[in-house]
């Protein structure tokens, strides 16, 4: 029978090897000692690693680190593994390159149900994610969501970092999403798994400060009623995020500074010197290096966090992504238990379209919280919108559809509507014939030709 003829193939090694062998998922396995004892030809195109290099020995030796990075289940001892876990790693191949890959990890038994080792599956979607950053064709990274292609040379950047460890500066309006770019920075590299550590420079006293930073010990000062690690204590081996770092006064700038040239510090009151290993990603809505030139902020601290700026651009400055980022922020609410399952209508989505949004994603979040709220029906409407966008209405009624058809706005609302004009026009709020008319006039806005409805 065909069924005992495939059971004695894959009792044969030679034949279990060949099967493996032609996978298209890399897999390694390894004792509770870290040996390796199985790489198949997947693995080695991967990591660019040949068996021979790697079996029979430790796999942190083998790749010169732990393959995992920060996640790796074997590390100092530690070997407590769960029957399964999957979660994404930033490799670096024998030739340098970086490598995205969805790991998939399991326990391994013996015929007395004993552990005796794991066995990974690796499957690289590198390529992958490189054609959707280069073709635009993303709807989000990493919990950051946006297509423009402002916000795709972000994704790309935050992308380009994996393998490296410099530190990060990121700056941008407030609500522009600064902290989710530090996490995806964190995520993305060799440090995933290990703490990601945010701190707000600008939200604790200047007393408590030095102390949030580096620790205490006990007795440094009233209240000090026991020894207390600081935030880069806890992040040792991970990432610390200091946002609105421009706000720290010119006496901890030097400390910090200090701390960036040496890896070492002195918690308060203590005399032992502490050395940690954290990757440093600052961030500010402020002008840095205008800070620097109204002599506000040290110039040497300045260079020393610098060294890969990222810039978020305002929400108005990608505007078709806001169809997107609604649609993201219902969804959630909508998974919530008390949701009533709300949309939004077309006249709603186009004043938000035409509005400025000085408090960037964040406004936009808050408001349609406040829209939700307000609706009495299963779809947010004009009405329901704060006064400031709803203020819009009647003075742009009165001025047509003029100020409305841009090629932004035609751009995302042919995109939302699956290049459908008649749907696109309603989502304008303008006739059909005045958005062919906008077609005609400006061709490049239509990438796509659609049945009209």
């Amino acid at each position: 029978m065909p069924e005992k003829q495939f059971k004695k193939i894959l009792t044969n090694e030679k034949n279990l090897i060949r099967i493996l062998d032609n996978l298209k998922e890399g897999i390694i396995a390894h004792d509770l000692n870290r040996r390796i004892f199985f790489f198949n030809r997947e693995a080695e195109r991967i990591t660019g690693y040949s068996r021979s290099e790697v079996l029979n020995t430790d796999c942190h030796d083998a790749f010169g680190e732990p393959f995992c990075g920060e996640r790796c289940l074997f590390r100092e001892g530690d070997t407590f593994v769960p029957d399964t876990a999957e979660y994404p790693v930033t490799l670096v191949t024998k030739d340098g390159e970086t490598r995205n890959v969805e790991m998939s990890v399991s326990k391994m038994r013996d015929e007395n149900d004993a552990v005796f080792g794991v066995i990974a599956f690796i499957k690289d979607v590198t390529d992958l994610v490189q054609f959707q950053l280069r073709t635009g064709n993303l709807t989000g990274y990493s919990n950051i969501i946006g297509r423009d292609p402002k916000m795709i040379q972000v994704f790309q950047q935050i992308r380009d970092l994996a393998g490296y460890d410099y530190p990060v500066h990121v700056s941008g309006e407030t609500g522009t999403g600064k902290e989710l770019v530090a996490e995806a920075v964190h995520a993305g590299s060799r440090r995933a798994g290990a703490p990601f550590v945010p701190i707000n420079c600008g939200a604790l006293p200047e007393g408590l400060i030095e102390s949030e930073l580096f620790g205490h010990v006990k007795g440094a000062f009233t209240g000090a009623i026991r020894d207390k690690k600081g935030r880069f204590e806890l992040a040792d081996g991970g990432s610390i995020l200091l946002d609105e770092v421009a706000e720290l006064s010119k006496e901890m700038q030097v400390k910090l500074l200090r701390f960036l040239q040496t890896g070492r510090f002195e918690k308060v009151g203590g005399e032992q010197t502490v050395s940690v290993n954290v990757r440093i990603i600052s961030a500010t809505n402020s002008d840095l290096k205008e800070e620097v030139k109204n002599k506000n902020f040290r110039e040497d601290l300045y260079y020393r966090l610098n060294v890969i700026p990222i810039h978020l651009p305002p929400l108005r400055d990608r505007k078709n992504d806001i169809p997107l980022l609604v649609d993201y922020f219902l969804k959630q609410f909508n998974e919530q238990p008390e949701s009533k399952n709300i949309g939004i209508t077309a006249e709603a989505i186009s004043l938000m379209m035409d509005y400025e949004w000085p408090g960037n994603v964040r406004q936009l979040q808050n408001f349609l919280q406040y829209a939700i709220v307000k609706s009495s029906g299963h779809y947010i409407r004009p009405e329901d919108l704060p006064m400031e966008i709803g203020a819009l209405q009647p003075h742009q009624k009165r001025r047509g559809p003029a100020k409305k058809l841009n090629f932004e706005s035609v751009a995302a609302a042919l995109e939302k509507t699956g290049y459908n004009k008649a749907k696109a026009a309603r989502l304008l709020g303008v006739g059909r014939a005045t958005l062919y008319r906008f077609l005609n006039e400006h061709p490049d806005a239509e990438t796509e030709t659609a049945d009209d409805a």
